[in-house]
């Protein structure tokens, strides 16, 4: 398994009346986990899109909300890539707040497709390739 962790500090912005991070914002700290995931295991979302052609939209997520995020915390994103990819692709996400405590658990799902043909298409091998030594 291939984990990711990244921090994050919530922003004034990111939060709602009662100064707890909106809902719709943990779609971009699940995305800035996934990109620096990617680039932690030594590739570049933009090397994936502009070299190798393929993007990845998301099919599916799903949150559990345990405990609210508040503003000017400072949030661990805990990101995992349990299983080989094959043309789809499953993130695993915990957050956890400054006292680690766990505070949110969700998934996405991506697929892999051609960005020119906009078809599905597997994993490609340069991205297999570096998660493979993860799963003996």
């Amino acid at each position: 398994m291939f984990q990711s962790d990244i921090q994050v500090r919530v922003r004034y912005a990111e939060t709602d009346q009662m100064k707890y991070v909106y809902y719709g914002n943990y779609a971009i700290y699940f995305e800035v986990a996934r990109v620096e995931c990617l680039r932690n295991l030594g590739l570049e979302y933009k090397v994936l899109e502009d070299v190798h052609h393929v993007m990845m939209p998301v099919l599916e997520q799903y949150s559990k909300y345990i405990r609210p995020a508040m503003y000017d915390d400072l949030l661990t994103i805990k990101t995992s890539i349990t299983e080989l990819p094959q043309t789809r692709i499953r993130f695993e996400y915990e957050i956890y707040n400054q006292n680690n405590t766990l505070i949110h658990k969700a998934h996405t799902v991506l697929a892999f497709v051609h960005t020119q043909t906009l078809k599905p298409v597997h994993c490609p091998d340069v991205f297999l390739n570096l998660l493979k030594p993860y799963y003996s």
